[in-house]
């Protein structure tokens, strides 16, 4: 049996259980005295993460922003990324240069810092961030504690950078900003944290129906969303050309960085005043659902997996 015949999360699942029960949350938690130091770290290859259309400096930037993201869904305020990078050595500096600007940007734009890293060659252009955050021990934010009832929330709209996909594949760059540089939601998390009513809480990186099934996963819940309420990115209305594509741009494609959390629904008031966010649905006793013109349809687990055959096919074809 090969990584590819199962996939990451299969893969996750085995490492996990070898090294002893590891939590599934964005990032890793250290408790300390008061707060807790939260770690993240995120892979990126030039052949299946960066689309070829990709400037170096959006590289950098979505080399940056993947880490952050997941320091955002545990309510955590970044502290500083390192970065190591494995570089062809006929790459031009100048690219090299541009890719760096890019994670510079990217970290400054959301408060935080480069701390160090490490270089060396590569035959791939590889980038490997790791993010750390704080959040205090009361206030952070795990995928496990929704509870049915509690209402389904997310951040932003959905389907822009699958979209964007799209949109690169026709040649419509203007499309394509929100999958190419994706905005980390790290004021919204620590915003929603301090509210005390978020129950639980991710990233929708992978999109939106494999999100769904692991903060079920995590919290022995299930999930049943609006069809209605989804807020759809623009790129979505512009691109899309049937219902089922919106879908697919919605549910599987991936690349948003939203946070997708759930809030009691007696505390739903004191979340409005933290952030700008949409009601999608509620968490039930089991299943993940769409509800659309009155009938509930199971959404399955697809989305976004490093290593699988639809990862390699749709991924690397398309990018390149």
């Amino acid at each position: 049996m090969r990584f590819s015949d199962i996939g990451e999360r299969s893969l996750i699942s085995r490492i996990t259980e070898l090294l002893g029960g590891l939590e599934h949350d964005d990032c890793a938690v250290i408790e300390l005295d008061v707060d807790c130091l939260v770690v993240t770290t995120d892979m990126l290859h030039r052949e299946t993460d960066f689309p070829a259309q990709a400037t170096p400096w959006q590289i950098g930037w979505m080399s940056a922003a993947v880490n952050l993201s997941d320091i955002a869904a545990m309510g955590a305020e970044p502290l500083g990324v390192l970065i190591a990078a494995g570089i062809p050595p006929e790459t031009d500096l100048g690219f090299v240069e541009e890719i760096f600007r890019g994670i510079r940007d990217c970290v400054k734009a959301h408060g935080t810092e480069v701390l160090g890293g490490d270089t060396d060659a590569h035959r791939e252009l590889t980038i490997c961030g790791t993010a750390l955050g704080r959040a205090s021990r009361e206030r952070i934010l795990r995928r496990r504690g929704a509870r049915p009832g509690d209402l389904l929330c997310t951040t932003g709209s959905l389907g822009g950078a699958g979209a964007g996909l799209k949109a690169l594949k026709i040649g419509r760059t203007d499309l394509a900003r929100r999958l190419l540089e994706p905005r980390p939601r790290v004021r919204e998390g620590i915003a929603l944290a301090r509210t005390g009513a978020v129950t639980a809480m991710m990233d929708n990186s992978d999109g939106l129906a494999l999100s769904l099934h692991d903060l079920a996963e995590a919290g022995g819940t299930g999930f049943v969303v609006e069809y209605v309420h989804i807020p759809l990115a623009d790129e979505v209305r512009a691109i899309a050309e049937s219902d089922e594509e919106v879908l697919d741009m919605v549910l599987s494609a991936g690349g948003d960085f939203e946070l997708l959390f759930t809030v009691r629904e007696d505390m739903i008031d004191d979340v409005r005043g933290a952030c700008e966010f949409t009601v999608i649905g509620r968490a039930v006793e089991n299943g993940i659902w769409l509800n659309r013109n009155g009938i509930r349809v199971p959404i399955p687990r697809s989305g976004y997996e490093h290593g699988s055959q639809d990862e390699i096919r749709s991924r690397v074809h398309s990018h390149r």
